[in-house]
């Protein structure tokens, strides 16, 4: 498991892109072809996870963008003063 730890979005795209490759060259030997659809599943969960985690990200630091620019002054508040 410590594989997981270092594998990151890009690896596990790259290493799933090979695999579907592989299937589709049919150059995967029958013998192996169910331990390469079980690590194809699991780096689809990985990269399904790691991109709904960043949308999570992204949408938290934009709704804080969003609540900063509505709490500061606009330009025309500065004129009254």
């Amino acid at each position: 498991m410590s594989e997981q730890k270092d594998l990151t979005y890009s690896k596990a795209f790259e290493e799933l892109q090979s695999i579907v490759s592989e299937i589709e060259n049919e150059s995967v030997d029958v013998d192996i072809l169910t331990s390469k659809i079980k690590r194809a599943t699991e780096l689809i969960k990985f990269c399904k996870s790691k991109l709904k985690s960043t949308e999570g990200e992204v949408k938290k630091v934009l709704s804080e963008i969003e609540e900063e620019s509505e709490e500061e002054p606009s330009d025309t508040e500065f004129e009254n003063f």
